[in-house]
């Protein structure tokens, strides 16, 4: 590592700085996104100074000992490939094997896809950003078994996201229904959770996701409901490509393909999850 870059722990003072680096990335996060992860992982969430000035940022979000993810890696555009963000990576992953995590994920752009692949992350899928354009939403009505999910045992809404997503990860979803515009549950007639979801407010467009469901059939309902509360703004969704009656339902409802991202991990991937089942993810900065 060159003498000109230090590595240290991103803190409070430091989130205007980081927000402004997103801003300049043009990704949806929130400043309550950056104190969140601050919240969740103090010692996990990372800054990059180049000779006295801030220059990047990374995060990390630990799941338990199974699984842990990396997001966002930012770099001032005026200090790239100056090796910044692999050092900023190498400190992550560093400080995650030091948890004793099996398994760490990330999503990766093109981009990035060469500098994961050096440090050893191999491929596990595929997924696409989607967007729907500023337009009015054809309201549709709820269905009687469709609930705030507030309303709901937190418990059946955890036993459903464990098997969709791998491992628990309870407290982030609390945390991001209790500031979500609209989180929903679908319950079965005999009163399990089959379905929830909710929809956030990002800096420049709505955010679905993550959106569970025991099958698509059970979470489209929990998709329709939740665009009901978009008031016709933008909309971001990042579906996995292996669930394809999803990805066809966004496209006939306007959605338009903007990217695809590539899901990585580094270690024994023994909370893989099943794609099949998420019909949103959480974010790529989150899994």
């Amino acid at each position: 590592m060159s003498a000109a870059l230090r590595l240290r722990l991103l803190e409070a003072d430091d989130l205007a700085f980081a927000d402004s680096l997103r801003a300049l990335a043009g990704w949806n996060q929130t400043p309550h996104d950056w104190r969140r992860f601050l919240a969740l992982e103090p010692n996990g969430c990372f800054l990059a100074d180049w000779n006295g000035v801030r220059v990047g940022t990374a995060t990390t979000t630990v799941y338990g000992s199974p699984l842990a993810w990396i997001g966002m890696v930012l770099v001032h555009p005026d200090h790239r490939r100056c090796g910044i963000g692999r050092a900023l990576l190498e400190r992550c992953i560093g400080y995650l094997r030091e948890r004793g995590v099996g398994c760490i994920k990330l999503d990766a752009t093109p981009a990035g896809r060469k500098v994961y692949d050096g440090l050893g992350f191999q491929e596990e899928w595929t997924l696409t950003r989607w967007q729907r354009p500023d337009s009015p939403w054809r309201s549709i009505a709820p269905a009687a078994e469709i609930i705030d999910a507030r309303e709901a045992d937190p418990l059946e809404i955890e036993r459903l996201d464990v098997v969709a997503f791998g491992v628990s990860r309870r407290e982030l979803v609390r945390r991001l229904a209790d500031v979500s515009r609209r989180a929903l549950v679908l319950k079965s007639k005999e009163g399990r959770v089959v379905a929830h979801g909710m929809l956030r407010e990002g800096a420049s467009a709505l955010y679905l996701g993550p959106v569970v469901g025991a099958s698509s059939d059970a979470g489209l309902p929990v998709v329709e409901q939740l665009l009901n509360s978009s008031s016709g703004r933008k909309v971001i969704w990042d579906i996995p490509d292996a669930n394809t009656a999803v990805v066809a339902w966004a496209k006939q409802h306007g959605f338009i393909e903007e990217r695809t991202l590539t899901r990585m991990y580094l270690g024994e991937n023994r909370a893989a999850g099943v794609p099949g089942m998420q019909l949103a993810i959480a974010g790529p900065e989150l899994g």
